[in-house]
């Protein structure tokens, strides 16, 4: 890497605990309005300087994120499909890498979809967006997106993360699963987890402390921070596990904490 990419490889991954804390307000490129992300301005301003980078998309960091920020920008460039689309997997790159450097990003981050109809395309899409981020020293961020179809084993998903490596990827999202050490160990390059669908705080918690235990560079969580009823207390509590090593039931105590919750006896991992 020169000294460009370096340097924003550490807005990215923190040099001093190697792991991250990613917010993902990207959703809407497919899914519209998810609930609580309705307006992204007011989802966003209060999460904004508790985030180590925000995932989300040119029009939302145009429209919804103070240019005074200082927050690292990673700035999904894929899309083309929706919900409601005949494959969600046919992504094409939206964004291009003269927007990109325009906006300030720090990273590129675009989906690929093994196994799926149109996997080559999307190979094709992270080749070509790695080359373009080599010659202007930004590093790209290969989610490793699963249809209804796939299955979320090691297999599976270290097939892929090793595939978005071996094409040049920087950094890879993909999904907690069983043995997810051997994911880890077969990918060059660091791996962070996606949060999912939202969960009760106590199992994010424990999806976060798991994932990291098992090798995870941290997390890009999205739907389990800000669909939270207490958003503010659950990146702080996500924060504690990936930057800090509390385990899972800490975790929990200071988010019960910052909450206002009342204690309670039933223990999590």
């Amino acid at each position: 890497m020169d000294w460009g990419m370096k340097n924003r490889f550490s807005q990215i991954i923190r040099p001093g605990t190697g792991r991250c804390v990613m917010l993902a307000v990207d959703h809407g490129y497919f899914l519209g309005p998810t609930e609580r992300l309705e307006n992204p301005r007011e989802t966003i301003e209060p999460l904004l300087n508790l985030a180590d980078s925000l995932m989300l998309t040119r029009g939302v960091l145009r429209s919804s994120v103070s240019p005074e920020s200082n927050t690292p920008i990673v700035l999904r460039v894929s899309g083309g499909s929706s919900i409601i689309g005949e494959d969600l997997s046919k992504e094409t790159i939206t964004t291009s890498i003269d927007e990109a450097i325009r906006l300030n990003a720090s990273c590129l981050a675009l989906s690929i979809f093994i196994g799926s109809k149109y996997e080559f395309q999307t190979l094709k899409n992270l080749s070509k967006l790695v080359n373009e981020g080599e010659k202007y020293g930004i590093p790209v961020l290969a989610v490793t997106a699963v249809g209804k179809e796939m299955a979320r084993d090691s297999r599976y998903l270290g097939l892929a993360c090793r595939i978005a490596a071996e094409l040049g990827a920087h950094v890879v999202k993909t999904y907690h699963c069983a043995d997810f050490r051997k994911v880890v160990d077969g990918c060059p390059v660091p791996v962070i987890i996606a949060g999912g669908k939202k969960l009760p705080e106590r199992d994010a918690l424990s999806l976060t402390a798991d994932a990291i235990q098992d090798g995870a560079s941290g997390v890009d969580m999205g739907r389990n921070i800000w669909q939270s009823d207490n958003p503010v207390a659950m990146i702080k509590a996500v924060r504690a596990i990936v930057h800090e090593n509390y385990n899972a039931q800490q975790a929990y105590d200071l988010f019960s904490e910052l909450s206002g919750l009342k204690s309670t006896q039933k223990r999590v991992r």
